[in-house]
């Protein structure tokens, strides 16, 4: 059973899919910890309701050792994967090395298009809208030290219909999200994943 972290700062809907999933025992993995730097968002509150060990690192708690906080956390929890669900902080060069091809990040459009700095959330969608383009999806993506550059692992896209706006879209997107995340996370406490 692989043991997983999770990093959100939003309402964490990708995270409590994933939880969900392993309730089920779709998943063979356990989520040890959530780190969060947002102590008011819905993932903490999930967290609160459902018994997971949770941890707030931010900078205004942690200061400049915020980065080795985060290297103390994830080596107690023995961490075999960590999963960013909506985490609007870059992970630090220190730990991408430490956990190459163990940190899974979905975005919410096909990348390469659409990724990089300041490409999350609605911006993304609205860009897409903006562009014409007749398909966006959603990415599972390793992280590496550069916004969403990456290997993908999964992808799936969607027509973009005519009457669309970014809301509607993002909606679209979402589904796909809980989707696909699940499945590689999945794959991944699977052994089923190789890098090449």
């Amino acid at each position: 059973m692989k043991k997983i972290v999770v990093f959100a700062s939003g309402t964490g809907s990708n995270f409590i899919k994933i939880f969900h999933s392993i309730k089920n025992k779709e998943i063979n993995g356990s989520i040890e910890m959530l780190i969060s730097n947002n102590p008011n968002s819905g993932a903490i509150k999930f967290a609160e309701k459902n018994n997971i060990n949770y941890k707030i690192l931010n900078i205004y708690r942690c200061g400049n050792s915020l980065n080795k906080e985060y290297e103390i956390v994830l080596k107690k929890c023995n961490t075999d994967l960590i999963l960013l669900a909506g985490f609007m902080k870059k992970i630090p060069k220190n730990i991408v090395k430490l956990y190459e091809n163990k940190i899974m990040n979905i975005h919410p459009a096909l990348l390469p298009k659409y990724g990089g700095k300041g490409f999350y959330g609605m911006k993304v969608h609205s860009a897409v809208i903006k562009s014409g383009d007749v398909y966006s999806g959603a990415t599972v993506h390793y992280v590496n030290e550069f916004y969403d550059k990456g290997d993908v692992i999964i992808q799936k896209k969607i027509k973009i219909d005519l009457g669309d706006d970014a809301q509607s879209l993002a909606r679209k997107v979402l589904m796909i999200e809980h989707e696909i995340y699940p499945k590689a996370v999945k794959q991944f406490c699977n052994n089923q994943i190789s890098v090449n």
